[in-house]
């Protein structure tokens, strides 16, 4: 649901009926991930996406449907090899479906419409809701902000919900959308785990097992470029096409301006280390260092690959990593740390240009936030759509 929540937050404040189709779980080649959202109003208008094409005229009645009767369902749809033309995922993965109505009327309208307009107004935010368990739970919702206090119910035992605040909040901190499991009587221990961790039955003291779907909204991941060069500027363009909020920094002045990266977020003339120091940042930022200058790379560098954030890479020669490795030992970084630099940095394009250099660190990015191996599709035998990683606690 919040992964439309501008288009949603308007059609609460229009004051229309409509149902949301949000993707649950995904094995196999399915083609968007848990969080994946399709919408539709009372007229009949539609908004997201939830398959790519390949399922979105069912979910589409199936929303229709859950306005005529009031109910949440929960579907799957897979690949049918005995019918060709079935309703299924042609590239044969799995996708769990929750159906959600959101009338006017609904008592639950006014926590989404809070929740909606929070993740619209780019807040770091949580929505969790009940997706299998006893009939009476499903379509409980949980409204959990970054900070203060959460709004809403699961039903049953109180501990349930503050055993899914517990999960949900560690999920928000991560950026993470994903299913976890917890017990309908007390929450479960903490820590439940991810999907497929409860038991079968559930546990005599936490009373059946109940799914629930934690989506987060958190303001855009940060991609930080330091040198204010030509590639920077690709990259830039680059980064926010893939949904960065991008910083450009630089200590020379003259370079580090505005006008020639129009692309970026913030342009910071800073000693690129000094700028790292003041920045809190998270998980999910990477860095991308371009000055291949010693005096600049070595302290920043020091810096970023002792903090626990997503990539670190380096631009530079063979010749130009081998020296920087020696200066950064010297600084007191172990093998694991050093272990953590992609540098050269970008995966094997033979690329030439700015923007095909561009491309080649994306790549890698990419490849490093899913676990892709940067070889070609045709002819290998890896997934082409992986499962999302489980939580860990």
């Amino acid at each position: 649901m919040l992964d439309l929540a501008a288009e949603l937050h308007r059609w609460c404040q229009e004051e229309r009926d409509f149902a949301v189709a949000t993707v649950v779980a995904v094995s196999g080649s399915a083609p968007r991930s848990p969080g994946a959202a399709l919408a539709v109003d009372a007229d009949g208008e539609a908004v997201g996406s939830v398959s790519g094409g390949c399922v979105e005229g069912a979910v589409y009645d199936l929303c229709r449907d859950s306005m005529d009767t009031g109910r949440t369902v929960l579907e799957r749809f897979g690949y049918s090899d005995d019918d060709a033309f079935a309703v299924g995922l042609t590239c044969g993965g799995v996708i769990d479906i929750l159906v959600t109505p959101v009338p006017r009327d609904s008592a639950r309208r006014a926590l989404y419409a809070e929740a909606l307009a929070a993740a619209a107004r780019g807040e770091s935010v949580a929505l969790t809701r009940v997706v299998e368990g006893p009939q009476e739970l499903l379509g409980g919702a949980l409204y959990v902000p970054a900070e203060g206090d959460g709004a809403g119910s699961l039903g049953g035992a109180g501990a349930l919900d503050a055993g899914a605040l517990a999960e949900t909040r560690a999920l928000l901190a991560a950026g993470r959308t994903a299913t976890v499991e917890t017990g309908a009587g007390t929450g479960g221990p903490p820590g439940a785990g991810a999907r497929g961790a409860a038991g079968g039955d559930g546990d005599p003291e936490c009373g059946p097992p109940v799914t629930l779907l934690v989506e987060s909204s958190a303001p855009p991941p940060r991609m930080l470029v330091f040198g204010a060069i030509d590639f920077a500027g690709a990259l830039a363009t680059t980064g926010s096409f893939l949904g960065y909020r991008v910083t450009v920094c630089d200590a020379r002045p003259v370079f580090a301006t505005p006008a020639r990266f129009p692309d970026a977020d913030e342009v910071v003339v800073e000693w690129p280390h000094r700028y790292l120091d003041s920045q809190q940042l998270d998980a999910r930022t990477v860095v991308c260092v371009l000055t291949h200058d010693a005096k600049f790379d070595v302290p920043l560098l020091e810096r970023a690959l002792r903090l626990p954030i997503a990539y670190v890479g380096a631009m530079g020669s063979r010749r130009t990593h081998l020296a920087r490795l020696e200066q950064l030992r010297e600084a007191g970084l172990g093998d694991a740390e050093l272990a953590r630099l992609h540098s050269p940095i970008g995966l094997d394009l033979g690329a030439r240009t700015p923007e095909e250099t561009a491309l080649s660190i994306a790549a890698e990015i990419v490849a490093v936030r899913h676990g892709g191996t940067g070889v070609p599709l045709t002819g290998a035998h890896t997934p082409i759509h992986r499962d999302t990683a489980p939580l860990v606690h």
